[in-house]
């Protein structure tokens, strides 16, 4: 009778506030229900996700071939400036919602794990900010997603292990060569042993060229033995 009692008075609190401070949708802003969290059922259902066969073989993977050890990767869906679906990426990014890459990592890889895709890894890491960055914004938008991810998961994340050690320029508006060369020697490995002969998953809001994932992964397995997988919230054009 209390259970019954108790769960009849959180979820009249839960509907004051919720009528009382009102969520909005991140990509159409019409009112969120009770039951759910940053994004509506209707965007959910038509986001433009990534539908790949492979994990192997796709065009995530295919960036980093003879470039950079990846064994598997993928994205959930298709980022474009233009899509209203753009405004998740930018209230995780610019706009203090933090909860928006924990919501969503741990969407994602709800949808994932019934295909198999985190088989086999060990240790999950976000692709690290600068310090600086970091402190301005306030938190590390991939480690939020990385953390959605683990719930989902169970999977323990590393944010120590690989520190960025330069804070280079925003490559949004550099051409696909100039981005390579922005993120040379960016990285660092601070535990090695902690990354050996495991398989990590190596996390990032958007992917674009793959310069920057490139770089982490380079970094990581020439620092000690390790297997390297990919994925990303959003998958992106080079514009």
């Amino acid at each position: 009778m209390w259970k019954r009692i108790s769960h009849s008075f959180l979820l009249f609190v839960a509907s004051l506030a919720d009528f009382l401070f009102p969520r909005y949708c991140a990509c159409c802003r019409d009112r969120l229900s009770l039951h759910e969290q940053v994004i509506c059922t209707s965007c959910l259902l038509n986001l433009p996700r990534v539908r790949h066969s492979s994990f192997t073989d796709n065009d995530v993977t295919r960036t980093f071939w003879g470039l950079a050890p990846v064994e598997k990767g993928t994205a959930w869906f298709y980022y474009a400036k233009s899509s209203g679906y753009s405004r998740l990426l930018a209230d995780l990014k610019y706009h203090n919602r933090p909860e928006t890459g924990d919501v969503l990592g741990r969407i994602m890889a709800e949808e994932l794990l019934p295909r198999g895709f985190f088989n086999g890894i060990d240790l999950i890491v976000p692709v690290p900010l600068a310090r600086e960055k970091e402190n301005q914004r306030g938190y590390n938008q991939s480690a939020c997603i990385a953390s959605g991810i683990s719930q989902a998961t169970g999977i323990g994340v590393d944010t120590a292990s690989v520190r960025r050690i330069v804070a280079n320029p925003s490559q949004t508006h550099l051409t696909e060569a100039e981005r390579r060369e922005n993120v040379q020697g960016i990285f660092a490995v601070a535990d090695p042993e902690r990354l050996k002969n495991r398989h990590i998953l190596l996390v990032d809001d958007v992917m674009t060229t793959g310069a920057t994932l490139r770089s982490c992964a380079e970094t990581i397995a020439a620092a000690c033995s390790v297997r390297v997988s990919i994925l990303c919230l959003a998958r992106g054009g080079q514009s």
